[in-house]
């Protein structure tokens, strides 16, 4: 257990000198209709393979026709330059979108070794599918993956092991542009976001890839399709360490769900069995954005939320044999979070010291909160400082995050390979923030870009061992985001690595020896 306070962790936002102009035009209306104060998830990828992750930014559209009726709501893909520099390149790229659009999930579902783009949104999804050659196609008809429902988030994953990404869509409410209920107080003519209780949740969706670049919908046949929720966002993990990976999911005021992989492509849902469900109180919280890793390097993934001022953000531990235990107090995160409301989130270590800090991009969902409640509807991002004994410090240690904005979606990659990961962050009405990690006396580091050879390109789902820190490959995190930028490792004093344990979805381990640190390090899934 570390014993020294975490080292300092300094941010800049350096948008503005980086040409990163986007806009988040949600449309707000005298209406109030609820996916105004929902959208803006980010996709951060490397779409030309040039070694730089770009951006992808989710954008809105007109209400009630939901139609992008003007390049104010195209989403926009900024292609990175180097240097902390981007340029816009969404209409050369063809990725404009069409409809009110939410989330964003990034992998390689053809195997192509270009990494394409799925669009969740209200009532339409998007599959962009790379072409390799700087632009993408919409190839949503043709894989059979339209949609038609409120879909929030999604995420990437392989849970049957053939070599091929399958596609697990998150499903929020049963809306209409009909609905126009007056919530709020009418005598004193404040209209807010009404609640979600006044709306009917629906199931998830869970896309079984064929290989022949469609999908077949096997939610139902799975049980996925069984389990009606108010999905939020989505990551994945195998808690049990079966070899099969399993899907957490947030819901809205609603219990949240663990889909156990059971192998053979069925899921049980046991999320109240697990204690991943609830907090102790065992009340549901506003649940939004997730991940799900191990973040007090005993190798088992964790799980961290984040919920509404007040709820505080739950940090569920994994106790040992597919359980967990709420460690919300515990952890001291609690405390540091009760205060604030939080979308995206991420277990990221910023300060390359080998433990996993928490960001999470803030704002509460009511813009009229301060009507009601002693709290803030703009809020600045926030990081708790991992300080390796099992408990995070407050925001004390960590500066330049200080922007109060309605913020919502995040990104997470080393933009400018500088082995410190930066963040990406989407805001309600403003320009987005991108925030540089300048560190100071942060430690040596090493990022790990697995790519499989019997399918499953991108390497999604491959277990990652340095000494006492576990990590997977995964892009499903976030709050309807995703981020496709490796598996990185924070390293602290060390500048080479004894030893590097991978284990592959294949059944595969692949041990590296004395591995030099501070390097981007491209591995293949070797032979049996």
């Amino acid at each position: 257990m570390a014993t020294d306070p975490p080292a300092p962790i300094l941010f800049k936002d350096v948008a503005d000198s980086g040409g990163l102009d986007f806009v988040l035009h949600h449309h707000p209306t005298a209406d109030k209709h609820l996916i105004e104060t929902m959208p803006g998830g980010v996709a951060v990828f490397d779409y030309d393979n040039d070694g730089l992750v770009d951006i992808y930014f989710t954008n809105g559209a007109a209400i009630p026709s939901l139609e992008k009726s003007s390049p104010q709501y195209w989403n926009r893909l900024y292609r990175n330059l180097g240097g902390m520099k981007f340029r816009d390149v969404t209409e050369a790229a063809g990725v404009a979108g069409s409809g009110y659009s939410m989330g964003a999930a990034a992998g390689d579902y053809d195997n192509d070794g270009h990494v394409d783009l799925f669009v969740a949104g209200v009532r339409a999804n998007i599959l962009f599918r790379n072409r390799g050659d700087g632009t993408f196609e919409n190839a949503t008809l043709k894989a059979g993956i339209p949609g038609g429902q409120w879909s929030v988030a999604a995420g990437w994953f392989d849970y049957d092991n053939d070599g091929r990404l399958d596609l697990f869509v998150v499903n929020y409410l049963d809306w209409s542009p009909a609905f126009n209920r007056y919530c709020g107080d009418r005598a004193g003519n404040v209209r807010v976001y009404c609640h979600p209780r006044f709306f009917p949740g629906l199931p998830n969706t869970l896309y079984r890839n064929r290989g022949d670049g469609a999908f077949e919908d096997v939610s139902r046949a799975s049980g996925i399709g069984e389990h009606p929720g108010k999905g939020m966002s989505v990551a994945f993990a195998d808690y049990d360490q079966d070899g099969c990976l399993d899907v957490f999911v947030t819901n809205d005021t609603l219990p949240n769900f663990l889909f156990r992989n059971l192998g053979g492509g069925k899921f049980e849902e046991s999320g109240l069995q697990a204690g991943a469900a609830l907090v102790d109180t065992g009340k549901p919280v506003s649940s939004m954005g997730t991940d799900f890793r191990d973040y007090n390097n005993d190798g088992l993934p964790d799980i961290a939320v984040t919920a509404l001022s007040g709820e505080t953000f739950p940090l569920f531990r994994h106790a040992g044999q597919g359980t967990f235990a709420d460690a919300t107090y515990s952890s001291r995160l609690a405390q540091a979070s009760r205060k604030f409301s939080g979308w995206s989130i991420g277990l990221v270590d910023f300060n390359n010291d080998g433990w996993k800090d928490i960001f999470s991009a803030n704002s509460h969902v009511n813009d009229r909160i301060e009507k009601f409640e002693a709290s803030a509807y703009r809020q600045p991002n926030t990081v708790f400082a991992n300080a390796g004994d099992g408990t995070f410090r407050d925001g004390s240690l960590v500066s330049g995050l200080g922007a109060a904005r309605a913020h919502r979606g995040s990104g997470f990659a080393d933009f400018n390979n500088d082995g410190r990961v930066d963040v990406v962050v989407s805001a309600l009405g403003e320009r987005a923030e991108l925030w540089e990690n300048a560190s100071p006396g942060a430690g040596n580091w090493i990022a790990l870009k697995p790519t499989g050879t019997r399918g499953n390109r991108d390497g999604i789902g491959t277990q990652i061992r340095i000494g006492a820190q576990h990590n997977m490959m995964t892009t499903g995190f976030g709050y309807a985001s995703s981020s496709h930028a490796g598996v990185h490792f924070g390293l602290g004093a060390a500048k080479t690595i004894d030893e590097i344990d991978l284990r592959w979805p294949s059944g595969v381990r692949q041990v590296l020896k004395q591995v030099p640190a501070n390097q981007v390090l491209k591995v293949r899934e070797p032979p049996r």
